[in-house]
């Protein structure tokens, strides 16, 4: 599957240029009603080292109301945290009612790069994959809307990436991402198995080609705001006042939902 994506997508800058403000409107139309309508929302970002989830993430922030989306890095495990159930870590930053988590890498971490570096042996992570299923199930199951991105490049692209990182931050640590691309093939079949058992009814994949940045900003916030409108829809949202939603109210304008200072998420 990934190895077939064409790299050759592209989007010139006067064209996301003409898109950008549309889509940002929208999506800020859509956090609204998401807000008003208690829909939590998880945007999941996964990829390759260097593949642009940073800039993916924040072309996709600009559109938000800051007080309703909260962005979290993930990490390896802390020590405290290895004393507790693996999810548990993950359970603790999913967002209320209404409001958005977006995460830049999330629990396919133990799946794609575990998996590869050790300690995760095979069983290890099968019964991992299965915890994520059945996590993402339940999360669906109590009215979350879950978007899953891939962000791909290839194995020439990424060491591109990383040559050019080296010269202009020649202080970045960056062993593990040139390991990576060392191993491409092994990780490309992680993978690839890791999205086939996971890409589930109500949170599949979106692989998105993000050779240029332009077109992958552009993926993501379109894959973001058509799966927020599915789930506004699936609540019974009129979508036909979606522009309404974005600026309403006067000093509201821009505001999704008055109550987050206050910690009301729903007015």
């Amino acid at each position: 599957m990934l190895e077939n994506l064409d790299p050759s997508k592209k989007l010139k800058r006067k064209e996301w240029d003409e898109r950008r403000e549309p889509l940002y409107r929208r999506l800020k139309a859509l956090q609204a009603m998401a807000c008003r309508a208690g829909m939590p929302v998880i945007v999941l970002f996964e990829g390759w080292d260097v593949a642009g989830k940073g800039p993916c993430i924040a072309a996709l922030t600009q559109a938000l109301d800051p007080r309703g989306f909260k962005a979290w890095p993930i990490r390896p495990a802390q020590a405290h945290e290895l004393n507790y159930p693996w999810l548990w870590r993950f359970w603790m930053k999913l967002p209320p009612r209404g409001e958005i988590a977006i995460f830049d890498r999330s629990w396919y971490r133990r799946p794609l790069v575990e998996r590869i570096e050790g300690p995760l042996a095979e069983d290890e992570c099968r019964l991992a994959l299965r915890d994520i299923v059945d996590l993402e199930r339940t999360l669906i199951a109590d009215g979350f809307v879950l978007v899953k991105i891939w962000l791909h490049i290839g194995q020439d692209e990424q060491r591109r990436r990383l040559r050019l990182r080296a010269k202009h931050n020649p202080g970045t640590r960056q062993a593990q991402s040139v390991e990576q691309n060392r191993r491409y093939e092994e990780y490309l079949l992680a993978a690839e198995e890791t999205l086939a058992r996971t890409s589930i009814s109500g949170a599949p994949w979106t692989v998105v080609e993000a050779t240029d940045p332009l077109y992958a900003w552009w993926q993501v916030c379109e894959s973001t705001a058509a799966a927020m409108a599915a789930g506004l829809e699936a609540r019974g949202a009129d979508l036909d006042r979606l522009g309404e939603q974005a600026f309403a109210d006067g000093d509201e304008a821009g505001a999704p939902c008055a109550g987050y200072l206050d910690g009301v998420s729903v007015r």
